[in-house]
């Protein structure tokens, strides 16, 4: 009696150690990640000069923190600041317009795919799948000189279509929506065609709306991608009222000198897109990845 008592409280407490450890173990993962994002913050509101001295440190001197660098990125500074503020948000302009274009057109994209690749039966459905997995393991600077003569034999080059098109359909997006929908009741298919639904209504009428936690979480994962996006679009654009923000930011590097004051508050700044659209979507992610990962 006494052992069977004393079971529950042995229980609670190796549970109590377990929570203890995984708390502090997360604890520390989120120091490391977040140290760079309060470096930077903090290094935005001091002149770039003590970048290049002390580098990215977290030093909570507030006597050396000015709004100087945003007042600079904003253009209320004296002297060439306008200039420069002009050509940064025509930067962000463009990399929104890109960003927005990628995810809309993407997660359409690979949504039908995979509806495809999910819903129908036909011969060498899962050849194709196969064939869609296998570009995964391709790295993406093997593809970039093919990309690149296929973009400029289409005419494309300079252009936002010679960005967005190559990576139109993403494999790893089609596999997380294939993933989803197999989880979800075949049945609801043939209940609407026998109330007369056509092919194209039950997959967006009826499917669509299902797979929104799906949509969400690859619109974070793809805005993520497209934002942060520099290797292709820079091979792609050749004129600088078409650059994008990453691209941009980096024209502020060079041999003859460094604009860090610039630099540092304008990327910090352009991190608030991404952190919008997740607390947009951030309530669909965890169900979204959890439902994709389970069939039944």
């Amino acid at each position: 009696m006494t052992n069977t008592a004393n079971a529950p409280r042995k229980m609670e407490s190796n549970h109590r150690v377990a929570s203890f450890f995984a708390t502090a173990l997360f604890v520390i993962l989120c120091t490391f990640i977040a140290f760079p994002l309060v470096a930077g913050l903090l290094a935005s509101f001091r002149p770039g000069r003590e970048l290049v001295q002390n580098g990215l440190a977290i030093n909570w001197d507030f006597s050396t923190m000015t709004l100087d660098n945003y007042k600079y990125l904003f253009g209320i500074a004296g002297g060439n600041s306008k200039v420069d503020s002009a050509k940064y948000f025509m930067w962000y302009k463009n990399s929104l317009i890109l960003t927005i274009l990628t995810v809309v057109l993407t997660l359409l994209v690979c949504y039908f795919v995979a509806y495809g690749l999910t819903m129908y039966k036909f011969k060498l459905r899962g050849f194709l799948f196969f064939m869609v997995i296998a570009t995964m393991s391709v790295p993406f600077e093997i593809l970039m000189l093919p990309l690149y003569q296929e973009v400029t034999a289409m005419h494309i080059i300079n252009t936002r279509a010679g960005v967005i098109l190559p990576g139109l359909c993403a494999a790893s997006t089609i596999f997380f929506f294939r993933q989803y929908m197999q989880s979800l009741p075949h049945e609801l298919l043939d209940a609407a065609r026998i109330d007369g639904c056509t092919e194209y209504g039950i997959s967006v009428r009826i499917m669509m709306p299902i797979t929104k936690p799906a949509f969400a979480s690859m619109a974070i994962l793809c805005a993520m991608g497209s934002w942060n996006n520099m290797l292709w679009p820079m091979l792609v654009f050749r004129d600088t009222d078409k650059f994008t923000l990453q691209i941009g930011l980096n024209t502020l590097l060079t041999p003859y000198g460094n604009n860090y004051d610039l630099l540092i508050a304008g990327s910090m700044f352009g991190i608030i897109p991404i952190l919008v659209i997740y607390l947009i979507f951030q309530r669909y992610l965890i169900e979204g990845m959890t439902s994709g990962a389970v069939k039944g």
